[in-house]
């Protein structure tokens, strides 16, 4: 009888605590800060409009990782990139690796309607320079990827302006 006692007794432990555990390790506002680039786009270049390519963004990981997939307009290039709020350094990572087998790391946090995110110093040419890259949540509802490529020096280059727009899902009649 004794048993029986203690093993109801922890079995119903066991089940009240399995309904009461809401705890989610990735819902904060800071987890949810990058959240606005999460859907499915068409990605055109700013400044012509013409085709840049496709990404698809997801959560996964019971939300605690943003999943990229990018398909370039130009045939043969894609991508992928794990994205995610690290608690421990209270700072966004971004890690990048495409099929030419280029990698690119980037670290930052979000500001206003704007996620931006800095690579580590890189030499080229024996100078030094930062990728700083900065995703703008606009009002339509659009996303702006603005890559810049600068220098210790001061330069400023361009490595990539795009426009992301939601693809349209037409239903089937």
């Amino acid at each position: 009888m004794r048993k029986s006692v203690l093993a109801l007794t922890i079995l119903f432990q066991f089940v009240l605590y399995a309904q009461n555990d809401d705890s989610c390790n990735c819902c904060t506002e800071n987890h949810r800060a990058f959240d606005f680039w999460i859907g499915e786009w068409e990605v055109v270049n700013s400044q012509d409009g013409s085709p840049a390519g496709s990404n698809v963004i997801s959560k996964g990981q019971d939300g605690c990782v943003i999943h990229e997939k990018w398909t370039s307009a130009k045939a043969g290039y894609t991508g992928t990139s794990l994205n995610f709020y690290n608690a421990g350094t209270e700072q966004w990572e971004q890690l990048w690796v495409d099929n030419a087998g280029e990698v690119l790391k980037l670290k930052g946090n979000r500001k206003g309607d704007e996620m931006i995110l800095v690579s580590e110093e890189f030499e080229r040419d024996g100078k030094t320079f930062v990728n700083r890259i900065t995703w703008t949540k606009n009002d339509d509802g659009s996303v702006r990827q603005l890559w810049l490529v600068v220098g210790n020096d001061g330069t400023v280059s361009v490595a990539f302006d795009g426009l992301y727009q939601k693809v349209q899902k037409t239903k089937n009649r």
